[in-house]
């Protein structure tokens, strides 16, 4: 059974990418962004402190709740929506195969 799951992103410049990420690497969203070389900064190391992978969850599957650090982070970032979250928060589970994001604006 392969241990990677599909990701469909939408990038700032509204390029359609289809990622492929591993499930059994711990890897979180933004890691993926910056392994196939998507431009999000990922200042704070993935920290919950920056805002700089903050995307938009555009499909129905389900996360896990924002952490209190993820709230507070979203409370302050620009282009904030309702299903803005930190990519750097959301790890790569095979649950999410087929997710559909949108990186919000810089």
């Amino acid at each position: 059974m392969s241990s990677d799951i599909q990701i469909f992103l939408k990038d700032r410049e509204g390029k359609q990418h289809k990622l492929i990420a591993p499930t059994d690497m711990q890897m979180n969203l933004m890691e993926v962004f910056k392994a196939y070389e998507i431009p999000v900064e990922g200042t704070c190391g993935g920290m919950a402190l920056c805002a700089s992978c903050q995307c938009y969850i555009e499909s129905e599957h389900p996360l896990p709740i924002r952490s209190d650090d993820e709230e507070a982070m979203l409370a302050e970032a620009f282009h904030f929506k309702e299903n803005s979250r930190l990519g750097c928060q959301i790890n790569m589970i095979p649950e999410l195969d087929g997710l559909v994001i949108t990186l919000a604006p810089e």
